[in-house]
């Protein structure tokens, strides 16, 4: 373990501050009898406050007996260097030695009144320049304990909250991934079906194109296979292959009546004029529509929700306006949320989340219709 000896700069030009008024004090003061013996004990001991606040009760030891050797009366700096010790040691000291640093101070002072017939002006001294310093110095300790134990549990909490939306990106790429890969396996199928079928339809003089059908046929079916050796590293515990379709905005109307009841009302309005969308954009703004409608029903106790489908030139916009909480509760719209932007970012599109004009929240996505649009 390494001992740190040198101390702060302020403490050094603090100290050489008091060794100054020492050295002046002995030169010029007509009661200091012997300059050199008061240079010599006293500036020493001055000059050791530069490590006070890194070992507070030696420092301590040393100011205290260099007053009972050249100033038991309190005549001198000293004295005042005894105000800044007692600070110290109940800011630096750590609960029970800082009550030992105080009688350390305060025993030796009140020792030597006693043997001068102790006037009750000495306790009060010694309650004004020892005891008030020691108490201030306590209860800043104390404040700035407190305050970097809230600093470090705000940091905490910040680190446990990064984590925690990791840990969501991570669980909603995954249920991506999946769900994607239902729909690229469906794909496959299609194509090794169709394949399939198109080359039993060739007669005896296409045996080559035959051939060459039989071969795709043979690589979608591995890749089949290798697709669901994927959705078994993707699978969590107990969850087994789903047969049922994704949803696509098909199924739009059918979760707005699901959603619907008397406690919320629901619209839909399609805008523009549809257009076939790929299977992974149309499951995303599937998603991205459920998504906002359970904000509003399990977050934001919405009693009216809006969803916009808007089938623009180039791009998909689906809106879901709701006039609930808004987003005072939870700025950054739950981990619900990160699924969507995790969408929206796999096809370059852009989200939305802000406040609605009602006082609830209004979430606007803005899909590409083609890949790289």
């Amino acid at each position: 373990m390494l001992v740190k000896l040198r101390p702060p700069l302020t403490d050094i030009y603090i100290a050489l501050a008091f060794v100054a008024m020492t050295v002046a004090e002995a030169l010029f003061s007509p009661l200091v009898t012997d300059p050199a013996r008061h240079i010599l004990v006293a500036g020493t001991a001055m000059a050791t406050l530069a490590w006070r606040r890194l070992y507070p009760l030696p420092v301590a030891v040393l100011v205290v007996a260099a007053n009972l050797v050249v100033n038991p009366q309190g005549e001198f700096t000293l004295l005042l260097s005894l105000v800044l010790v007692c600070f110290t040691i109940g800011f630096e000291a750590r609960p029970p030695m800082h009550y030992a640093g105080l009688a350390l101070v305060l025993v030796p002072f009140l020792l030597v009144s006693i043997q001068e017939s102790l006037e009750p002006s000495d306790l009060a001294a010694a309650s004004v320049f020892f005891v008030g310093p020691w108490l201030v110095g306590n209860l800043l300790r104390s404040r700035v304990a407190h305050a970097n134990e809230a600093m470090a549990r705000a940091a905490r909490l910040e680190r446990e909250a990064e984590l925690e939306a990791a840990a969501a990106r991570a669980e909603e790429r995954t249920r991506i991934a999946r769900e994607l890969h239902d729909i690229v396996s469906h794909s496959i199928s299609v194509v090794t079906i169709q394949t399939q079928a198109v080359r039993r339809r060739l007669g005896p003089d296409h045996a080559r194109e035959a051939a060459d059908l039989a071969a795709v046929e043979a690589t979608a079916r591995e890749a089949l296979a290798e697709m669901r050796r994927l959705f078994g590293v993707l699978r969590t515990e107990g969850e087994s292959v789903s047969l049922a379709p994704q949803p696509g905005l098909g199924e739009l109307e059918r979760l707005v009546r699901q959603v619907g009841s008397d406690d919320l009302r629901v619209d839909l309005r399609v805008e523009g004029e549809p257009v076939p969308l790929s299977p992974g954009v149309d499951l995303a703004a599937y998603r991205i529509a459920q998504e906002g409608l359970t904000n509003a029903v399990r977050h934001a106790q919405a009693s009216e929700a809006q969803v916009l489908v808007r089938y623009g030139p180039q791009r998909l916009h689906i809106e879901v306006e709701d006039n609930g909480r808004g987003l005072v509760a939870n700025p950054n719209g739950g981990h619900g949320l990160v699924g969507i932007r995790e969408r929206v970012a796999l096809y370059g599109g852009s989200v939305d989340l802000g406040s609605s004009p009602s006082g609830g929240v209004r979430l606007a996505v803005s899909l590409p219709l083609e890949e790289g649009a």
